[in-house]
């Protein structure tokens, strides 16, 4: 029998929709466990329930009716083989049980997916039910999606607050060195500025020279604890990240980097980045840093590709691929830290920490590592919303 034929299929209709907007509105993954465990045992009186989550490519039995199941362990192979599979299965006979001496008739593994992704696997076994129908398979299909669905919601809006609290943390830290600087250090600058200024009025010579030099190191520190200071600023006046539209935001930055720096050439089709992402009103500064590096810092003509790699259901990669010179691999997880810069950059080494900073207050991250073409290829992962 299939599921629209049965008597009472507008009734059970029903109740999974009621299941799940109350899934939709858990605050948890227990929350989202516990409710899903409910609908199975009410909906359809299985004998056994057990829900199962994937996680960083591992299985393991967050909640079990069945007595043979241990919380936070492996699952059993039906639900293994569900996950790789990426579809319903069932199973009859003696294989439907946990254990050999089990009163199991029938066996149902149901993954939970979002996308092409599954998040969980929703398993259920009957001592009454041998083959599982229709009338079984899409129902209880129809509440995995729920179930998927609730969880990736969950589990972006941790990432999100996780990033906040980083973030907030690290806004501390640059905080309390900006007073230090601004006050201490700067002061100290202005008194170092003032006498050599008056050295140099009073000598001549080299030691003219040496005071001029001591001049220029004072006004070249305190251009950078300006700069600093305008960072601190930015970043301290940075929004909860809200819904943005990728393809429109990198369109408007491609735009703007083509007209501004004749020497990069930028294949981009908006097309290609058809999602919504978190970010705040400086998404485009971060496009537009990576891809301005691009041109500062190789010589002659330089092509960029820009395309979507990784895209899932909860995150998406926007990659920008260059010919250019590239990065060195001793400098690939430094070069994100701020202050830190290659040794022929004439930069002040902020730009890449200052991408960093944003893209993780969006929950996001960034990376490089080498393009196909031999040059850099910078990665920016944002949320999807």
């Amino acid at each position: 029998m299939s599921f629209e034929d049965q008597q009472d299929f507008a009734r059970q209709v029903a109740d999974l929709n009621k299941y799940g907007q109350a899934l939709n509105r858990c605050e948890s993954v227990d929350e989202v466990v516990s409710l899903t465990l409910e609908a199975m045992s009410l909906l359809f009186e299985f004998s056994y329930s057990t829900f199962v989550e994937v996680r960083d490519d591992d299985l393991r039995v967050i909640h079990s009716t069945n007595p043979n199941l241990v919380q936070g362990e492996p699952p059993s192979d039906l639900a293994q083989r569900a996950r790789e599979a990426g579809e319903t299965l069932t199973e009859q006979g003696p294989d439907a049980g946990v254990t050999a001496d089990s009163d199991v008739t029938g066996a149902l593994a149901v993954p939970a997916r979002m996308g092409d992704e599954v998040t969980a696997v929703l398993v259920t076994r009957s001592q009454t039910v041998e083959a599982f129908g229709d009338e079984y398979v899409r129902p209880m299909e129809i509440l995995a999606t729920h179930a998927a669905t609730a969880i990736s919601n969950i589990r972006s809006r941790e990432r999100l607050e996780r990033a906040h609290r980083d973030l907030e943390r690290r806004k501390e830290m640059i905080e309390m060195y900006d007073r230090l600087l601004r006050h201490d250090l700067g002061n100290d600058l202005q008194v170092i500025t003032g006498f050599a200024d008056a050295v140099a009025g009073q000598v001549d010579g080299q030691t003219e020279e040496y005071a001029g030099k001591i001049q220029n190191a004072a006004e070249s520190a305190a251009d950078l604890i300006q700069r600093v200071g305008d960072l601190v600023s930015t970043l301290e006046a940075q929004d909860k990240p809200e819904p943005q539209d990728l393809g429109a935001v990198l369109g408007d930055t491609v735009r703007d980097v083509r007209a501004n720096y004749g020497s990069l050439t930028v294949d981009f089709e908006a097309s290609a980045f058809d999602y919504q992402v978190y970010g705040g009103d400086l998404l485009d500064s971060v496009f537009t840093n990576v891809m301005s590096n691009a041109a500062v810092h190789n010589e002659g003509e330089v092509r960029m590709r820009v395309y979507p790699d990784e895209v899932g259901p909860d995150e998406v990669t926007v990659c920008f691929a260059d010919d250019g010179k590239g990065v060195s691999p001793d400098l690939r997880e430094q070069i994100f830290e701020m202050g830190v810069k290659g040794q022929e950059s004439s930069g002040t080494g902020f730009g890449l920490g200052f991408v960093r900073a944003l893209t993780e207050s969006y929950g996001g991250s960034v990376s490089v590592v080498e393009s196909d073409a031999g040059g850099a290829e910078f990665r920016v992962t944002l949320e999807r919303v």
